[in-house]
């Protein structure tokens, strides 16, 4: 990979020598004889990389590393010493410098340090990607809506996330079950450690239970060697029992125990082992009809059920839809290389007319297909392939007229509620799932 360098030393021929190497193996130079000089070269070109001298006169390496490493904290740097002071390069390194080599060296020598110093930059630059995706990815801020039902959750992941307590996620398939827990997890201070998941939907009760707990060589048919288990490798962290409730009864005691004693057998094992794990679960069913039912113990149920939290499904929110729209349209949009532009009104109409029975996954897919399937126009209501099921009745009248902005379609569902509930704004409120304050606040500015 090619880096813009920078060699600062004051004898001419070990700076010629270095700045020759360096441009033969393919880097972009400077070079400069004191650290004054290469301070300034630093602020007029900036440099991926600085290879400096210890030994120089008024500013030596040394300082020169404590102000590259402070002014210009994306500028690694690299020492060079002479063998009888080795002591001072080490103090280098303990002021921010990546690596030092000793003089004199050979070419190739050089090039490695500086081969070295580059992995550790990608790895660095990797590292804050991927820490800058999970967060823009399971932020609170990815669980879009201003509904008072949604703020309930954020608030609910606020004060949880933090905890050890079981959490059990409860909701219609499509409702973003996973995105809250992995939320919870990444505002946790176990968001450096695992976050492991597993569909127990999936499984079978036997590869189930070897995939949750492990298992020893030889336990059974097949076993050829040891295997760990996800209780295991989420060790410190959080394990997801996705779809918990079509785990068999036969395994349920084996979870409660582990979920009581914080303690796993694995299957063939002599001895039990202690795991630190949290654990968060989901159900799209109703928990309470199977415990009636027989298919899920009732201790187990309680012990999931410490801390519940119950996701809206989306028909219930559709003043979230707007909302939601923009943030996964401006997200397809970039990732397909397209411009985004508000959509219009009649389309917004129309998506907010609809029952959603697949919830915000359905939403993001339908958006996906309709950014994807667009001219340079934007989106056509056809782009979106919708069935023709529509809200279900019973809603008071017919839906949004189409051609009115999103502001008229909200003033008008809120004065239609408000009416349809006998001006009674506490139950109009609960209906429109918003707050008295707000709704006060809105008929204000509507009398205005």
């Amino acid at each position: 990979m090619k880096s813009r360098i920078l060699v600062i030393d004051d004898e001419d021929l070990m700076r010629e020598y270095v700045e020759e190497a360096l441009l033969r193996a393919g880097h972009e130079v400077d070079s400069v004889a004191s650290g004054v000089d290469g301070l300034a070269r630093l602020a007029a070109k900036g440099h991926d990389i600085v290879v400096t001298d210890l030994k120089m006169v008024p500013m030596n390496g040394i300082e020169v590393v404590r102000r590259t490493i402070k002014e210009y904290p994306g500028t690694s740097c690299i020492v060079m010493t002479a063998y009888g002071t080795i002591e001072t390069a080490v103090e280098a390194m303990r002021e921010g410098a990546d690596d030092y080599i000793l003089k004199p060296f050979a070419p190739d020598e050089l090039e490695l340090a500086i081969a070295r110093v580059i992995e550790k930059r990608r790895l660095a630059e990797e590292n804050r990607y991927l820490r800058n995706a999970i967060n823009e990815a399971y932020d609170f801020g990815s669980m879009v809506g201003d509904s008072a039902a949604i703020q309930r959750v954020h608030e609910q992941v606020r004060k949880v996330a933090a905890t050890r307590a079981t959490i059990l996620i409860r909701g219609e398939s499509g409702t973003g079950k996973e995105l809250v827990a992995r939320a919870i997890h990444f505002s946790s201070d176990r968001r450096e450690r695992p976050f492991i998941k597993v569909n127990c939907a999936a499984l079978s009760a036997g590869l189930l239970e070897s995939e949750l707990f492990g298992h020893e060589k030889g336990s059974f048919t097949g076993a050829h060697d040891r295997r760990i288990g996800r209780f295991e490798l989420a060790d410190t962290g959080t394990l997801l029992l996705d779809e918990v409730s079509e785990m068999g009864l036969e395994l349920q005691p084996k979870l409660l125990r582990a979920l009581q004693e914080r303690e796993i057998d694995r299957v063939g094992g002599t001895r039990s082992i202690n795991v630190d794990t949290r654990i968060i679960a989901t159900s799209n069913r109703d928990l309470e009809k199977s415990v009636e039912a027989g298919t899920m113990r009732e201790d187990l149920f309680f012990r999931l059920n410490v801390i519940p939290i119950q996701l809206p499904p989306l028909r219930d929110r559709p003043g979230d839809i707007p909302g939601l729209v923009e943030h996964f349209a401006r997200r397809f949009a970039r990732e397909n290389g397209k411009a985004y532009a508000p959509w219009d009104a009649t389309i917004l109409a129309r998506l907010m007319e609809y029952h959603w029975p697949g919830n915000v996954r359905e939403l993001q897919n339908a958006i996906e297909r309709a950014v994807i399937l667009a001219t340079g126009t934007g989106p056509d209501i056809d782009d979106f392939q919708l069935p023709s099921r529509r809200k279900e009745p019973g809603n008071g009248g017919a839906g949004p007229r189409v051609g009115n902005s999103v502001a008229q379609m909200e003033k008008e569902l809120i004065l239609k509620t408000l009416e349809h509930c006998g001006d009674n704004r506490t139950r109009a409120a609960e209906i429109l799932d918003i707050s008295i304050r707000t709704l006060r606040n809105k008929l204000n500015e509507y009398r205005d």
